[in-house]
């Protein structure tokens, strides 16, 4: 029998926080992405985006106009997180600061 002792610095914990942290803002805002795509009536976003280029004109800007509001909230999350610091907030906090959907 054989093991491996790994010590984890503090800086090594504070990483493995951070990559966590990030990992369920990133899912939250995914999942809020694939709601709205949802609700719009399409199975995904990946089906709604697949959209922009129908021959159909009602199709087709649906699908831009989601897929302009898909990357605004993706440079959103990208700006609030660089301006974060080393503070982590909670991804509800995330996603109150997001573009809406236009209805």
């Amino acid at each position: 029998m054989s093991f491996a002792l790994t010590i984890k610095t503090p800086d090594d914990l504070a990483a493995e926080a951070r990559a966590a942290w990030r990992s369920r803002i990133d899912a939250a805002v995914d999942a809020h992405v694939e709601s709205q795509a949802r609700a719009l009536g399409y199975s995904s976003a990946a089906h709604l985006a697949s959209y922009a280029p129908s021959t159909v004109p009602e199709w087709a800007a649906e699908a831009r106009a989601f897929v302009a509001w898909r990357d605004a909230v993706w440079l959103a999350v990208q700006a609030h997180l660089a301006g974060a610091g080393d503070t982590l907030p909670e991804a509800d906090r995330v996603l109150a600061k997001l573009p809406v959907w236009r209805d």
